[in-house]
């Protein structure tokens, strides 16, 4: 019987694309030991934008989260997404700081580390590829993913290239991310059968959304042409700028006679334990109308869900929705003059960001981010297709190039560790507090500071209790 297995969403992407992944641990504690017995191929619940939104948002630490999740789901693969040399951040880090990461990732309860880089160079991956295998447990698997987009320079014969360097660089299995959800049926068929003759036996999985409307059809062909596994989401965190339900395409496969693991009874439990706390956070305006409809305009525009919804609470906060769709049509003109960056973290916020500010300015690239400029420059790789010569002049002078730099003397051994730990001082008690303080130093800062007052202050409770 010919099976095809389910990656389940809800706790990191389908969030992430539908509220920003304001969704705090304690909100699906109570379900995690029911979805541990759903026959998930895995549960994706760390990495992504879960990170930065535990120390910023939502007052977590994101270690003691994921130490939380392997208790409580000791049977799941436990999945992460991870941004190659990026890490969870917006930089490149040095190649000691990568594999620190990834030991303390696999070591705190990862099994699956699903590594891409925003420009598909893969050079940017090895560092983590190479740290995933040192550190492997038997249920380690290392996930090379590509970050799928249309452009002139984005073809077939250029994905199936892909992912044959991926497969020669020792990834167990090769992810399409389709963050966008414009890869149509047509693509899907044409791509998957052609990787598949490339690669042979390697899994293959497809990550796509709902957000221009192609993801059910798009999957229907990709199990047709031998997809080995496919994300979704519990049915009432799927659709709109999320991926496609869970319960749905088990329902559909099962027809079909194609098994997929599943529990029947336990994926429904799962869909109504949430149910209530999606409407909580449609009730108090987390989730967005605009997040949960279909817009097949971003087939044109390229924009993935969580892109999408950041943009939209950003706008919100600044007063600004009004300046939404001249903020998407922008963002097409300013990939393009970018060399056509595939819309995946960081390059989405980057482009996103520079398209809001273009358009609230009033002038294009009258204020260019540095992260743009530093794009521009070449310290995120090598982009896909030529960038404007206009924003070269503006950026690096006239006549300027682009250096070939994934980042300067990247074989650095200890320093960052070592400042990061002296910064710090009695605030960090674990390996896990610094590399916290070395992705995001700001928000770890303030998280460790607040974690210290509380304990104290309890302390100073506790003693006043027993003297009374």
């Amino acid at each position: 019987m010919k099976k095809v297995q389910i990656t389940e969403t809800v706790l990191r992407d389908a969030n992430q694309s539908l509220m920003a992944t304001r969704l705090p641990y304690s909100d699906y504690e109570d379900i995690l030991s029911d979805m541990n017995r759903a026959g998930y191929y895995s549960i994706e619940c760390w990495g992504g934008a879960t990170f930065d939104s535990c120390l910023r948002y939502l007052n977590e630490d994101p270690w003691e989260r994921l130490r939380n999740l392997r208790k409580h789901l000791p049977d799941n693969r436990l999945q992460m997404l991870l941004r190659g040399q990026n890490l969870l951040g917006y930089k490149h880090y040095h190649d000691d700081v990568v594999e620190k990461f990834i030991e303390l990732s696999i070591k705190n309860g990862i099994d699956i580390i699903r590594i891409f880089d925003a420009l598909n160079d893969f050079r940017n991956l090895g560092t983590a590829l190479e740290a995933t295998m040192k550190y492997a447990t038997p249920k380690t698997i290392a996930s090379g993913c590509i970050s799928y987009t249309q452009s002139p320079v984005h073809t077939v014969k250029k994905y199936i290239q892909m992912c044959k360097e991926l497969k020669r660089m020792g990834f167990q299995t090769i992810c399409l991310k389709d963050m966008a959800g414009t890869m149509t049926p047509y693509e899907a068929e044409h791509l998957i059968k052609g990787i598949k003759d490339a690669v042979g036996d390697i899994p293959l999985i497809l990550h796509t959304h709902c957000t221009t409307g192609m993801a059910y059809m798009t999957l229907t062909k990709a199990i047709e042409s031998g997809i080995d596994v496919i994300d979704c989401a519990t049915s009432c965190f799927s659709g709109g700028t999320s991926q496609p339900s869970t319960e749905t395409m088990f329902y559909a496969l099962q027809q079909y006679g194609i098994e997929t693991g599943l529990d029947e009874n336990i994926i429904n439990k799962v869909n109504d334990y949430f149910k209530p706390i999606k409407q909580k956070y449609v009730d108090n305006g987390q989730i967005n109308p605009k997040s949960l409809s279909t817009d097949a305009q971003a087939l044109v525009y390229k924009v993935p869900g969580g892109m999408l919804s950041n943009m939209i609470a950003n706008l919100t906060d600044m007063k600004s929705m009004d300046k939404f769709d001249d903020a998407l049509k922008e963002i097409p003109k300013v990939r393009k003059d970018l060399g056509y960056p595939p819309l995946v973290t960081p390059l989405s916020q980057m482009v996103g960001n520079q398209a809001v500010t273009n358009v609230l300015v009033g002038e294009r690239y009258k204020n260019i981010s540095k992260e743009v400029k530093n794009y521009i420059k070449g310290e995120y790789g090598i982009a896909p297709a030529s960038v404007s010569e206009e924003l070269i002049t503006k950026v690096i002078g006239k006549g300027g190039k682009p250096v070939d730099c994934r980042i300067e003397d990247r074989k650095r051994t200890g320093e960052e560790f070592e400042t990061a730990r002296e910064a710090l001082g009695d605030l960090a008690r674990s390996e896990e507090d610094i590399m916290s303080y070395i992705c995001y130093p700001d928000q770890t800062i303030k998280f460790l500071k607040d974690r210290k007052a509380k304990e104290e202050n309890e302390a100073v409770y506790t003693i006043e209790a027993i003297e009374d």
